[in-house]
């Protein structure tokens, strides 16, 4: 299943990358950056109290579009059971290769990145139908020249199949008001292209549904334009992304490649979770 993953995810880089070099340019895209840290991150307990800890309806017990077969049984159905999951899936610096370090603490998983009015990302309480949603941050740092590549890996599980498959849905459609976007302060990402891949399209044989984003990143900090790239993929009820942006002395196949191996392991990680044993 690892190899299978990462060819799809790989051929998903690929084919992304071409699609998105066809595309118009003309910023009617989005991405969801997952390391949003602009404006106060709010706690989910005030919003939510402890009702996400009461039982969910479980999914029906069918195989997905994929080669597995979900188990209703465990299936997160709770706060608790949800944060569990995410933890267990998320990618720290293990999953992005040789020399990539913490870069800052775990998200409040009872918050989620948010595009707010005014074209800025920021994390707000998850809403009633999210049980949860963590996102974990890695860097590997400036050296020898070069600056550091920046990436996140976010896990949000959803209540039902349906919340996710919103989520899905609904990201492509934030572009139409936001063609620049501000990941934090003196961080902003712009020219953005995206595109949505169903399972059996364009390489995608790894997920239940898929979204690949490009841009061009700007730092007050480290200049640029350098490449920025978010990747999305769901499985049942749970949506996993991973993004990232380079600096000086890196290329953007270089991030596209440990996307897709991140990605890919992640992928490994909620299936091992999720489905039926055999």
């Amino acid at each position: 299943m690892d190899r299978g993953l990462l060819r799809g995810l790989c051929a998903l880089s690929a084919s992304g990358l071409l699609l998105i070099t066809g595309c118009s340019g003309d910023g009617k895209s989005t991405a969801k950056p997952s390391e949003t840290t602009t404006g106060t991150v709010a706690q989910g307990e005030g919003a939510q109290g402890d009702s996400t800890d009461g039982a969910s309806a479980a999914p029906s017990a069918a195989p997905t579009a994929l080669d597995i077969t979900l188990d209703p049984d465990r299936a997160p159905k709770t706060r608790a059971d949800a944060v569990r999951l995410a933890e267990k899936v998320a990618a720290g610096p293990e999953l992005w290769g040789v020399g990539f370090v913490i870069a800052s603490p775990d998200s409040d998983p009872g918050t989620w990145p948010v595009l707010d009015s005014r074209c800025v990302w920021q994390r707000e309480p998850v809403p009633d139908d999210v049980l949860a949603s963590i996102t974990r941050y890695s860097e590997l740092p400036a050296a020898d020249g070069k600056g550091p590549i920046r990436v996140a890996a976010t896990v949000t599980v959803h209540r039902d199949v349906d919340g996710a498959d919103w989520e899905q849905a609904s990201t492509l459609e934030e572009a139409l008001r936001c063609p620049e976007q501000t990941l934090r302060a003196g961080e902003k990402v712009s020219g953005l292209n995206s595109v949505g891949i169903p399972f059996g399209t364009n390489g995608n044989e790894y997920a239940e549904d898929a979204l690949y984003e490009t841009g061009d990143y700007q730092s007050d900090a480290l200049g640029g334009p350098y490449s920025y790239i978010w990747t999305q993929a769901r499985i049942g009820q749970v949506t996993v992304a991973a993004t990232g942006r380079v600096s000086q002395g890196h290329s953007g196949e270089e991030l596209s490649s440990a996307l897709a191996e991140t990605q890919s392991s992640m992928l490994v990680r909620l299936e091992t979770e999720l489905e039926v044993a055999e």
